[in-house]
């Protein structure tokens, strides 16, 4: 009798099994790697900047400040977040990274694919959202 009280539960729970033909059911959902091929524009506000990421050239705007541009040939990208590298011309480092996290632009609203973080060399750290923008258009004839 103690055999079957220990044997019923184990045979209810593998009469529960699956039913895909003994195949395991998943329900995580799909990866899908983000494209940081594209150009992007990532911007926050408090302080308002805003930067684009065309290629390995990241150009960094700020209200009353000229804008930065910055050469960066160390771009680390993965499937789910990229990062970009590069000296600004005072020889001091400028590191931008973009998460695949949404985001809710904090200006305009909208929601955003990615989460954005731009290092600054003095310490301050710039954050808000980013997401590709359409590439030139081609020239017309």
């Amino acid at each position: 009798m103690r055999v079957l009280t220990i044997l019923a539960p184990l045979v209810l729970l593998a009469a529960c099994g699956d039913n895909n033909n003994g195949r395991p059911v998943s329900s995580a959902v799909p990866d899908n790697p983000s494209d940081f091929s594209r150009p992007i524009y990532a911007g926050g506000a408090a302080p308002a900047w805003g930067l684009t990421i065309r290629g390995t050239v990241l150009t960094l705007s700020r209200p009353s400040q000229a804008d930065v541009v910055v050469q960066a040939p160390e771009a680390a990208i993965q499937p789910h977040q990229a990062s970009w590298s590069g000296v600004m011309s005072d020889g001091r480092a400028l590191k931008a990274s973009l998460y695949s996290s949404p985001c809710n632009d904090a200006v305009s609203g909208a929601s955003r694919p990615f989460s954005a973080e731009v290092d600054l060399p003095d310490g301050v750290v710039l954050v808000g959202c980013a997401y590709p923008i359409a590439s030139a258009a081609p020239a017309t004839t």
